[in-house]
Parts: C-alpha cells; sequence; structure tokens
C-alpha cells in the first residue's frame, strides 16, 4: 500500500450493527466525504466494517467518486463481552492494560488485533491508496501496529468521524491523524 487511511465512522443511534447514524451523523458523513475529496489522496480501494454505520460514513464519499464498498467482518468492532456490561468503559480500560483479559463471550485484544491484522497483512503488498472504516476500539487496536503507545487515553479520544493517515517514510511507518473536528 501507498497510504492506508483508517475512518472511524459517524455518529450513530446506537451499538447493534443495525444502528443507523444520527441526523448529525448524516451531515458528518458529507463533511468526511468533502475532506476526503479535497485532501489530495486518491483513494483506490475502500474496504468497511459490514456494521450500517460504518457503511453510511463512507457511502457518500463512494458514490461521489465511483468506488466500490467491499464489506469486510474482520473491521467489525470488537465485542467486549455477550452478557450487558454497566462497567464497560472500566472493562475496556483494563484490557488495554492486559490485552489477554475477555470476558464472557467476548474478544480479547489481542484477539481483536490479530482479526484486523490479518486484512493488513493482505493488504501490505498491494498498490495504491487503501481507506478502511471500522469503529473505535478496533481502530485503537490497529493503531498500535504503528504505534505501540496508543492506549485507553488515546481511544477516549477519538471523534466520530475521524480519519488518519499511515504511511512508510524512511523504511518507518507514520500516524498522523488528519481529520479536523
Amino acid at each position: 500500500m501507498d497510504k492506508l487511511i483508517l475512518v472511524r465512522h459517524s455518529e450513530t443511534e446506537g451499538q447493534h450493527e443495525d444502528s443507523p447514524l444520527t441526523k448529525l451523523g448524516v451531515r458528518q458523513a458529507q463533511v468526511l466525504s468533502t475532506f476526503l475529496q479535497h485532501s489530495g489522496y486518491k483513494i483506490d480501494r475502500i474496504i468497511s466494517s459490514p456494521f450500517l454505520r460504518a457503511i453510511e460514513t463512507i457511502k457518500p464519499f463512494a458514490e461521489n467518486n465511483g468506488v466500490t464498498i467491499e464489506r469486510d467482518e474482520r473491521l467489525e468492532e470488537r465485542i467486549l463481552s455477550h452478557d450487558p456490561l454497566d462497567d464497560w468503559e472500566e472493562v475496556l480500560h483494563d484490557t488495554f492494560r492486559d490485552p489477554e483479559l475477555k470476558m464472557s463471550g467476548g474478544e480479547s485484544s489481542t484477539e481483536a488485533r490479530e482479526r484486523v491484522l490479518s486484512l493488513i497483512d493482505e493488504l501490505e503488498n498491494e498498490e495504491g491508496n487503501v481507506l478502511l472504516v471500522t469503529h473505535g476500539n478496533l481502530l485503537a487496536l490497529l493503531l498500535q501496529k504503528y504505534n505501540r503507545e496508543i492506549g485507553f487515553a488515546d481511544w477516549k479520544r477519538l471523534s466520530r468521524p475521524d480519519i488518519f493517515l499511515i504511511q512508510k517514510q524512511g523504511g518507518e511507518y507514520t500516524v498522523e491523524r488528519i481529520w479536523e473536528d
């Protein structure tokens, strides 16, 4: 890949896989489309989480630029637990400190990171610029590949939407947040 662009979805009405964007989220998707259009980065391929909120976030850009949205389950949000968690944010925090921590029916940070990195490994030798649309926790775990210091506090600072540019410069990967709230 020449450039990897990582996008977190816009504001949604819930966390279910079929949760739509809010009215604000729809406006954010339009702003995101305009931002990407004027970013100067040609997008050769778009791969998205199959969740509705991810698809709706990138759809305006994809339609305006004639790029097909490919869906890949490896970009789905990480499941912390199948049981409701009143203290889900505290549990999430703990999973950043202990990447092997796994709740009932959920995925550990290590498992989720390995899942998404299997996609990245497939894309490594591809030509062009690839844009991935995913979810906050998985995005933070993916960013750890390029910057091991990414943690819970960084996850908390992610906006909806958010955009990061990853590129190789001089043999090293650089991570740059390019979204402007």
